[in-house]
């Protein structure tokens, strides 16, 4: 799958499964380690844990091996390494803590 085709289907499973404030950044000229980091919100800890399974099941259905995953354990930040794609799904306590958003859009 290529990597617009990758990002356009993790969007649409965090959809889904009822991530909220979905966000892509393309990081391309950032970093050299991926092409787009997409974080989204879950409304618990039990809620962002399901996310990122499912991202993960989602993708290995359609023959992605995730990479890593990380954090799932506790719920309240986790990320799948997509490769070209990272996913960071946390609580709105972690997203408002650590602005993500904010830290990558810098110039």
């Amino acid at each position: 799958m290529q990597t617009e085709a990758l990002n356009a289907f993790v969007i649409e499973k965090l959809d889904d499964m009822k991530g909220r404030d979905i966000v892509s950044l393309n990081i391309s000229d950032k970093a050299s380690f991926a092409d787009y980091m997409v974080i989204c919100s879950g409304n618990s800890n039990r809620h962002v844990k399901s996310i990122a399974q499912a991202i993960a099941m989602d993708c290995r259905a359609e023959g992605i091996e995730p990479k890593g995953i990380e954090g799932n354990d506790v719920g309240e930040w986790a990320l799948v390494d997509l490769g070209d794609v990272i996913v960071h799904v946390m609580t709105d306590e972690q997203r408002d803590k650590y602005n993500l958003e904010q830290l990558w859009a810098e110039e």
